[in-house]
């Protein structure tokens, strides 16, 4: 019983370490430990930037108590504002307080996820910080006149050298990324997904009114856009280009969805999902499948993943993927044509003899179209299946390695 009671307390080890692992750090758990900070905090959560920082592995962000945030918000920013603003106090590098205070040559410039969004103009996404007399640090917007505005306060907290938490005195004034943003809903979506490599698949959206049409009337009621990147749209073009009309609208609107999912629902739900090209029998849907952080889209045909975030702030978000996904409905083979009806015998011919019935159609001889399937037919649930146990298996064994590793250390013996 001791021995098992070990190994059950080495697995639990190991168990803490393999979730510290797939979740590095959580900037909403963080910072809810400085009730200073919770204004900043709420901001994070609200205009979406809170799993974004989760998703970067190097990052410091630079937090302001809820006195300096009160401040931003006595001049009544739009939300979407108020995420540029933000954005610009987030360091896409590693500044622990050590290294603020051994800055090379005294000076650095650091690019933010401000700069990141392509919406920045010019240097106005980049952050001066300056070591400076008296052990003071500052830091400034790029584009404002070299002012350094805000000076270092203290570290919140540092995950060397995953993250780093530090409070400034001020928020950053910067005149680009505090002049008004338009909503999700005024932008352009084949603007923004042709700055960001989707442009071959914006160009095809822009040439299908009727498309592009249904893509638009969503956008008040939550959509999400899974847009394939040039090169793998690119090598798709001659396939897409021997499609009818309404097949070309079908696929195309095979990469929405009409509700708005953020990175990080995607990351937590699993399951079907509709799509704006779902229509009663014709499913069009396919499968959002995680692993770890790793948000994977399959259909019969495709497995896709999730490259990038182009946009993600409701209702609207946009993600690049790396291949096109492919519906059965449209890919899965034509059925046979059917076999022209029998000739009448001639009146003076002798009767022909009786055939035998022909088999009903097994399935090896029925049409490759399996459109009709239901969603959850039994090979798409084996296939999901094996995926599950599979993943178990790992996860179960990598446990095992490391129960036996403790044990090896700590001479503990191990019973199976």
């Amino acid at each position: 019983m001791q021995d098992l009671r070990a190994v059950v307390a080495a697995a639990a080890v190991v168990m803490v370490a393999v979730s510290s692992l797939s979740q590095a750090h959580n900037i909403t758990r963080i910072l809810e430990k400085h009730p200073e900070l919770s204004t900043f905090n709420h901001y994070l959560t609200l205009t979406h930037l809170a799993p974004e920082i989760n998703g970067k592995t190097t990052i410091t962000v630079c937090a302001v108590d809820n006195g300096a945030m009160s401040d931003l918000l006595a001049k009544h920013p739009s939300i979407y504002t108020i995420k540029n603003i933000l954005s610009l106090h987030v360091l896409l590098d590693y500044f622990g307080a050590k290294k603020l205070h051994q800055i090379t040559n005294g000076t650095a410039l650091a690019a933010t996820m401000y700069q990141a969004t392509g919406t920045a103009p010019g240097s106005a996404g980049f952050v001066n910080i300056t070591d400076l007399r008296g052990g003071k640090v500052g830091f400034g917007a790029e584009n404002n006149d070299g002012t350094l505005s805000s000076t270092f306060v203290k570290s919140v907290e540092e995950i060397p050298y995953n993250i780093s938490v530090i409070q400034i005195s001020k928020v950053l004034p910067s005149a680009s990324a505090e002049a008004p943003a338009p909503a999700p809903t005024q932008q352009n979506l084949t603007n923004i997904m042709s700055k960001h490599g989707c442009k071959v698949f914006a160009d095809s959206l822009s040439s299908s009114p009727d498309a592009l049409n249904t893509f638009n009337d969503n956008l008040d009621g939550g959509l999400t856009v899974f847009c394939p990147l040039d090169d793998a749209f690119k090598a798709f073009l001659p396939k897409f280009k021997n499609l009818t009309a309404s097949a070309k609208v079908a696929l195309l609107e095979f990469h929405a969805v009409p509700v708005y999912q953020s990175i990080a629902t995607l990351k937590s739900n699993n399951g079907l999902q509709n799509t704006l090209a779902t229509d009663g029998a014709n499913k069009f849907d396919f499968t959002v499948q995680n692993d770890g952080e790793q948000v994977t889209l399959k259909t019969r045909l495709t497995t896709a993943k999730i490259t990038d975030t182009l946009i993600d702030e409701q209702p609207l978000a946009i993600f690049a993927i790396n291949k096109v996904l492919l519906p059965k409905e449209l890919f899965k083979g034509q059925p046979h044509p059917p076999s022209p009806a029998p000739q009448p015998a001639a009146a003076d011919s002798p009767s022909p003899a009786k055939k035998k019935p022909k088999k009903k159609s097994t399935a090896a001889d029925a049409p490759a179209d399996d459109s009709d399937a239901p969603a959850d037919s039994p090979d798409n649930a084996a296939d999901v299946t094996a995926d599950d146990t599979n993943s178990a298996a790992r996860r179960y064994g990598s446990l095992l390695v490391a129960a036996f590793a403790l044990g090896f250390i700590f001479g503990l013996p191990l019973m199976l």
